[in-house]
């Protein structure tokens, strides 16, 4: 297959993507938790219908579309996924994409904010990407890669084999999501239209990269209930409820266990928020490891921390609550293992080098995986996400497309 060209309208599509504002919103009721990230999921389907390829928007926000199988073969049929919302750590409104081509190792000053430059110090990758065109924003907002670039290249490849019909293929359905950076993006998901028995989300960075292992995680939630008392006449009485929350971060391990000094297959414990008065006060956490097993230990660490500083306040108590959020892939694609073999044979016939690896974090797939639909990930091109600093390669988003198509006619070969 020669691919050169094949993928010449990416750069346009995706920064179309990025003007559209798609944050989702942590503190929302609703589903989707923004209104507004229908408007790119609209957009997916004006497209999908001018390419002739079948599709719906459901009530969520859901994107699902399909291309038929084309061959004599019984292929299982497979699917490809992402997220249309932008996190909500860094504004995401009124991008202003900007297109750099033929990058030449420069520092890249961003024009509305010169005191954001993207640098090689910063990002050593961008020393391979000399000659490349990369995408950025203009430095007052995030660009949106994560994972507008995965909505980017599956478009192109599904739009280049609606237009390719020699190549030979199964069953292929298209699914985009809402709200996945908040935690929710296939809490409505409807998996009878999507008709597949395999999937992979397009979600990752660096070029060639495939990752089958996610964190477990769990979320915590402590709630303390002081003893309040006039200021001036407090002495013997008062049990201030926000000075034991802050004793209880105060003591969390500093040198383990924490996002800040942990790497690699080590888990964490990380608070991420506090609120609250003299009388009452809440902290939230989130616990992650890859072994989930390993979840409750750190629970169980984080109580009898708590259960130490309450010591200290004989009239004040505290209650811990325990909630799953997702679990790591790897404990169901282990038993179907030619679902990460397929796509690293994918890459490798791009002539991209492989990169097998985790993630240290969660994606749509993680849940996709323990609802039926074993997921691994696959690169986008996206760096420096969540923030000003976020870039892709359109030459990276080019070989994602690729990969897909490769990754479609492999699983006709091998079946």
């Amino acid at each position: 297959m020669n691919f050169k060209n094949a993928f010449s309208t990416a750069p346009e599509r995706f920064m179309s993507y990025c003007r559209i504002d798609t944050q989702s919103d942590p503190f929302s009721t609703t589903f989707p938790s923004s209104d507004n990230q229908k408007d790119l999921s609209n957009a997916l389907l004006e497209e999908l219908i001018a390419a002739d390829i079948q599709c719906e928007l459901d009530e969520w926000g859901y994107v699902y579309a399909s291309l038929p199988s084309n061959t004599t073969k019984d292929v299982p049929a497979i699917c490809f996924c992402s997220h249309v919302d932008t996190a909500p750590d860094c504004s995401g409104k009124d991008v202003k994409p900007i297109l750099h081509k033929n990058y030449s190792g420069q520092d890249i000053v961003l024009p509305d904010d010169p005191s954001i430059i993207i640098s090689t110090s910063d990002f050593p990758i961008l020393n391979t990407k000399l000659g490349e065109d990369i995408i950025t924003a203009s430095g007052l907002t995030l660009l949106g890669a994560d994972d507008k670039a995965g909505v980017c290249a599956i478009m192109e490849a599904a739009i280049y084999l609606k237009q390719h019909p020699e190549i030979l293929h199964g069953e292929i359905s298209l699914l985009f999501t809402p709200d996945e950076e908040i935690g929710h993006g296939v809490d409505k998901v409807n998996l009878e239209k999507v008709s597949a028995k395999a999937a992979y989300t397009l979600d990752g960075g660096e070029l060639g990269s495939l990752e089958d292992e996610t964190f477990s995680a769990d979320a915590c939630t402590i709630h303390i209930t002081g003893v309040s008392s006039h200021p001036g006449y407090a002495k013997g009485k008062m049990e201030n409820a926000i000075k034991i929350a802050s004793e209880i971060v105060a003591h969390l391990p500093k040198d383990r266990l924490s996002p800040e000094s942990t790497s690699s297959y080590e888990g964490f414990v990380h608070p991420t928020k506090i609120e609250g008065n003299l009388e009452s006060a809440k902290l939230e956490f989130i616990i992650r490891d890859f072994e989930t097993t390993k979840l409750n230990q750190h629970v169980a660490e984080l109580n009898s921390i708590c259960s130490k500083v309450l010591a200290q306040y004989p009239n004040s108590k505290y209650e811990l609550t325990q909630k799953e959020q997702y679990r790591n892939m790897k404990e169901i694609l282990a038993l179907r293992p030619e679902i990460a073999d397929y796509a690293a044979q994918a890459i490798e016939e791009a002539g991209i080098p492989l990169l097998r690896g985790k993630i240290r974090g969660g994606t749509d797939g993680s849940r996709l995986s323990f609802m039926g639909l074993p997921c691994p990930n696959l690169f986008a091109g996206e760096h420096g996400i969540h923030s000003k600093k976020e870039w892709v390669s359109v030459q990276d988003m080019h070989k994602a497309a690729e990969v897909i198509v490769r990754l479609c006619t492999i699983w006709e070969q091998r079946s």
